[in-house]
């Protein structure tokens, strides 16, 4: 894709969250990219609200505006830096080629989501962020955690690839002797941050602590 980044990446993200299993790699990214300074627009949709229930501590605030104070105050990010948005606000900046950010990333992704990218609908504001970012040819990354996939979501990944989305699946590796679950959470979301371009420590990249035989 044609994206223009500043030197260590974007400083505008779009953060998408659905109703995949895996809230805890998105809660995880969203404290990074925080932590490195970044303007997040967050957006959730209400079944990636009941996974993170179920799946982690973090219960969100029904309305947007309680939900942009109460993960403002999680992360501790400065008044303004994380923008959340309702799935019908039309009127947001993610949902014009002339306000959205430089890159999106939907983590996780549910294959419904998935499909709805694919095909282009644009029935809420997710999938019109993500809309935007196709045809503007910006970056799109998406992080799909389902398993077995069916020949219909592995043709929707296909369909994504060829037009220049980077398909992620959320498959952590052990390369790096994982010792707890966080471990494995920050394997997925230091590949986030690499495609992005984002500065990251959690893991090291391949070969960067190998010693020849030699030394």
């Amino acid at each position: 894709m044609n994206t223009r980044f500043e030197s260590n990446g974007p400083e505008r993200i779009t953060l998408a969250m659905t109703g995949a299993s895996g809230a805890q790699y998105g809660l995880r990214l969203l404290d990074c990219l925080v932590r490195e300074d970044r303007e997040v627009h967050f957006l959730i949709s209400k079944a990636a609200q009941l996974v993170m229930a179920t799946e982690t501590d973090v219960t969100l605030p029904p309305k947007p505006q309680m939900m942009q104070a109460f993960l403002t105050e999680y992360t501790g990010a400065a008044a303004g830096q994380i923008r959340v948005y309702g799935k019908e606000d039309w009127m947001s900046p993610v949902a014009s080629g002339s306000g959205a950010p430089a890159a999106m990333v939907v983590v996780p992704c549910s294959t419904g989501t998935l499909s709805a990218i694919a095909t282009g609908a644009c029935n809420n504001l997710i999938e019109r962020a993500a809309d935007v970012t196709l045809k503007e040819r910006r970056q799109l990354i998406l992080v799909p955690r389902e398993a077995p996939y069916s020949s219909i979501h592995l043709e929707h990944m296909l369909k994504l690839s060829n037009m220049g989305v980077t398909i992620l699946p959320a498959s952590p590796g052990f390369y790096h002797q994982p010792q707890t679950i966080d471990d494995l959470i920050d394997f997925v979301v230091a590949r986030i941050l690499n495609l992005l371009g984002i500065p990251q420590d959690m893991l090291p990249r391949w070969g960067e602590h190998h010693l020849s035989s030699d030394e």
